[in-house]
């Protein structure tokens, strides 16, 4: 698994199973480690590393040239990025684009993102496959294998850990006003392009922090609860997950997505598990069991609802992944609530997933419409 450095300063990525990677460096010269997943997108790097989900983990990009359209603001999905480290192929140190701001390179320097080039990818994801998801060390600063491989197994495992509080709003805030719906967001570390999927279809959108209460968060009097993708272990989060049982109680329409998903899952008394590998990527196959479809998605997790644990009064399954078959989405029985474990705002990835925004708001207008009713008939 031993590459030498084609140019630049070397670089080395430590397993912790005792693999190592040779290298160069790009962007910030440093050390970095996290958990290594990889990605299968063909585009959108800037996307995705600015995706709050992959919060502490290291990024591995399949596609073997990164870099070549450069870097630019409106990709962004969070104010800066949120991997941990970047792992790729070919990188182009020039791009050909006249809508970028900066190189990839510069991007990375500016915001002390620490990489590795070099790397045969597409063997390592291969090993990956086979032994599953481990931690790694990123070093351009050490390149001793023995302290980095030590580095790598004594790195904190993503099992357990609450990442959510380390993403989220630090205060609740306004995305965007408007006459529409109003819709309250879970930030659990949400995408940008969800918020922007909402503010196209005219909604007011306020964030709220992962800590906050249902209490206070109605006394804003939504219209729409929606609970955001994030990093980490969703059976880390008992109060996020008890927020969601409550909202459970009431009468206003639920929507998750990721996290969220997971979270809502949980609250109805299903299990989560961690995945072997997890899914990371913009081509996955799910079959929407309720119309027949198949829809290409784009998908982010390491966790998923264990499908035998849903149970049959709370819950059914809505979506099915046709690669591996796990559980894509779920349905909830007694309450105007669904939930999917992948993006339908893509960013990047296709838009075959869309109309679960316009299923949402749909729920949300017959609630809205309904009360309307209800207030008309009071005061006459």
């Amino acid at each position: 698994m031993k590459q030498a450095p084609t140019n630049g300063s070397p670089c080395k990525l430590a397993l912790a199973d005792g693999i190592v990677v040779n290298g160069y460096a790009i962007g910030h010269r440093g050390e970095t480690g996290g958990e290594l997943c990889f990605n299968t997108s063909m585009t959108g790097y800037q996307e995705i590393m600015t995706d709050p989900s992959y919060h502490g983990q290291i990024m591995m990009m399949t596609y073997p040239h990164i870099g070549n359209y450069g870097a630019m603001d409106i990709d962004m999905e969070a104010d800066m990025p949120m991997v941990a480290g970047f792992v790729v192929r070919q990188f182009a140190e020039r791009y050909s684009n006249l809508q970028a701001d900066e190189s990839l390179d510069r991007f990375m320097k500016r915001h002390r993102l620490v990489g590795i080039s070099g790397v045969d990818t597409r063997r390592l994801v291969r090993h990956i496959r086979a032994q599953g998801v481990m931690n790694a060390v990123v070093s351009s600063v050490d390149l001793d294998d023995e302290r980095l491989i030590e580095r790598a197994r004594s790195w904190p495992s993503m099992d357990g850990l609450e990442l959510a509080s380390r993403v989220t709003v630090d205060a609740a805030a306004d995305w965007c006003g408007g006459d529409g719906p109003r819709i309250a967001v879970f930030d659990y570390g949400v995408k940008r392009n969800i918020l922007r999927s909402f503010e196209a279809q005219g909604c007011a959108v306020r964030l709220f922090p992962a800590s906050i209460s249902l209490e206070q968060v109605l006394a804003w009097e939504p219209d729409g609860l929606f609970f955001s993708n994030g990093p980490g272990d969703p059976r880390a989060m008992p109060d996020a997950i008890e927020t969601v049982r409550e909202a459970f109680r009431t009468d206003i329409p639920l929507f998750g997505i990721c996290l969220g998903h997971q979270l809502m899952a949980l609250a109805s008394g299903c299990e989560v598990y961690k995945m072997f590998v997890g899914h990371r990527g913009a081509n996955q196959p799910v079959q929407n069991l309720e119309t027949r479809h198949v829809e290409v998605t784009t998908q982010n997790h390491g966790f998923a609802v264990r499908e035998d644990s849903i149970p049959e009064k709370e819950a059914h399954i809505t979506h099915r992944n046709l690669n591996d078959r796990t559980v894509e989405g779920l349905r909830f029985t007694n309450h105007a609530a669904f939930s999917v474990q992948y993006h339908p705002e893509a960013s990047p990835g296709p838009h075959d997933s869309h109309y679960l925004f316009d299923l949402f708001l749909k729920a949300v207008g017959m609630r809205r419409r309904a009360a309307a009713g209800a207030t008309e008939k009071v005061t006459a």
